[in-house]
């Protein structure tokens, strides 16, 4: 039985996407880098920030630095928390859940400030137990040290915890810390980039997490 359920934010929980791709363009074409389509930004949702301009783009460590700056200046600016709403029945599903005992977390490679904020502003807290963001783990997402973490804090196991993402990054950090794993596809990840990590269970609809956390 599931008893711990980890969740991602971005692109599970929240729908980002245009927000973020937006800022990251915004980045790119203010600094001159080599342009990128919508698609190849939203694919490194997920990463750290500076992961995601040296992965995205041919620069080095300090350049990512300067993306990372800037990208965080522009979205402060954005007026982001009335840009942003949860996905269809995630607040539903998560008190759900909440009143039959699961606890839930958050493991996000977003910085507390903004991830703090959303789970404030959208109705979250009461529900939330523990929320992980980018500067509380030394190896982000694939690696598994927030999920790691989490159990620690928490005192649960991997064999009763079930990570939840839209990102092969999700999938791969819940499975190489020995946790169950379910991905969602109406985020930024396709069902096919999830089975190919070995996803456990795969959904269409965030109300599904009923249904897995009571096999």
């Amino acid at each position: 039985m599931i008893k711990l359920v980890i969740l991602d934010f971005d692109g599970t929980m929240a729908d980002t996407r245009s927000l973020i791709v937006r800022t990251m363009q915004k980045v790119i074409a203010t600094l001159h880098l080599d342009k990128r389509t919508d698609e190849e930004c939203a694919a490194m949702i997920g990463l750290p920030l500076r992961e995601t301009f040296t992965t995205l783009l041919p620069i080095n460590k300090e350049q990512g630095q300067e993306c990372e700056r800037l990208y965080r200046e522009i979205f402060a600016a954005s007026d982001p928390i009335k840009s942003v709403q949860l996905f269809p029945k995630v607040l539903e599903t998560i008190a759900a859940l909440h009143s039959k005992g699961i606890t839930l977390t958050i493991a996000s490679s977003r910085g507390h400030e903004s991830l703090d904020a959303y789970v404030e502003e959208m109705h979250l807290a009461p529900y939330i137990h523990y929320v992980l963001g980018a500067e509380d783990v030394e190896h982000a997402k694939p690696q598994p040290d927030a999920v790691l973490k989490t159990l620690r804090e928490l005192g649960f196991t991997p064999e009763e915890t079930l990570v939840v993402g839209d990102m092969t990054y999700d999938i791969l950090m819940g499975s190489r810390a020995g946790a169950h794993t379910c991905g969602v596809t109406y985020g930024n990840g396709t069902r096919e980039e999830l089975l190919s990590v070995n996803a456990e269970s795969i959904i269409d609809d965030f109300e599904q997490l009923l249904t897995i956390c009571q096999e």
